[in-house]
């Protein structure tokens, strides 16, 4: 039973976040945002929402350690999942400086977390945090070049946009409580703890907006868009997701996320950054690179 609530949960999660996604986009062109920045700030904001709900709802039930695994195992499945099922399907090539320095933030936000383990995570952060994400995400739009070539002024208008975000949100919420209860369930019955649960099952079922937007924007060959969907989702998880939540309550980062996890994580942003710097691109090299690191990742940590 607790599995088949988890799936409604992830179900939930997913519809929610496509309809949050549809709404955004379509938000996005309305005020002429090209479809790169509409992928870093509007479409990362959205498919990151899952991870924001069950991490506040995991710190008010006291299981920060399932908000935490949840936002790593996430960064985690974007970068090796997401960007290597997308880099398969179509390489993401002509990588621009805009594209390196996001890069760049994802790495030194992995050494922050480091860094964190040896405080407790409480309003402080969440504020300064939230600050810092709301200042990266307006130089975006800033830099953000308007491509009229992609703007489709048919798509819902705005009233309808802002209603498909707020309906998108409200299926987020539900789905996230399924998700986190049935998964804490399962923790028990299984003697799994809540960290390896964060790190697997709802990491990856929060990943799946990320993963269904890539695999499209392959298939359109609007592969710049699902980058900047990547490493913006994987900016808003540390700043936005961990931020708000350290606004409901105070937790620390268990020793283990240490020792492993959130060294993974930035080894394998620095392996990107390593792609982009030297062949100024992320191919299918990449792509089945990423995925043996995803499958040895999940068979490591169970």
């Amino acid at each position: 039973m607790d599995i088949f609530l988890a799936i409604i949960g992830l179900g939930l999660l997913v519809l929610g976040a496509e309809i949050v996604i549809r709404g955004s986009i379509s938000f996005g062109k309305k005020i002429n945002i090209s479809l790169f920045a509409i992928g870093v700030v509007i479409v990362a904001g959205g498919t990151s929402l899952p991870e924001l709900a069950s991490s506040i709802n995991a710190v008010l039930n006291n299981y920060s350690d399932l908000a935490l695994g949840a936002v790593v195992g996430s960064n985690i499945a974007n970068l090796v999942l997401v960007m290597a099922a997308t880099t398969i399907i179509f390489p993401i090539v002509n990588i621009n400086k805009n594209q390196i320095n996001q890069a760049w933030i994802n790495i030194f936000l992995g050494i922050v977390l480091i860094f964190m383990t040896f405080f407790y995570f409480n309003y402080i952060f969440g504020i300064v945090a939230i600050l810092t994400l709301i200042y990266l995400m307006y130089i975006q739009m800033k830099k953000g070049e308007i491509d009229n070539t992609e703007i489709d002024k048919n798509d819902y208008s705005t009233i309808i946009s802002l209603i498909l975000i707020v309906l998108g949100i409200i299926f987020l919420v539900f789905g996230s409580d399924l998700l986190v209860s049935s998964a804490i369930e399962i923790a028990k019955k299984y003697n799994v703890s809540e960290a390896v649960i964060g790190l697997s099952l709802i990491a990856f079922g929060t990943s799946l907006p990320e993963l269904v937007v890539g695999i499209l924007s392959a298939i359109k060959k609007k592969v710049d868009f699902a980058l900047g969907n990547i490493l913006g989702s994987n900016i808003y998880n540390v700043l936005g997701v961990l931020g708000i939540s350290s606004l409901f309550g105070n937790f620390t980062l268990p020793e283990i996320f240490l020792k492993q996890d959130l060294l993974i994580m930035v080894a394998i942003t620095s392996i990107v950054l390593i792609f982009m710097l030297s062949m100024k691109k992320i191919g299918r090299i990449y792509g089945i690179l990423g995925l043996s690191i995803y499958v040895s990742y999940l068979y490591y940590i169970f």
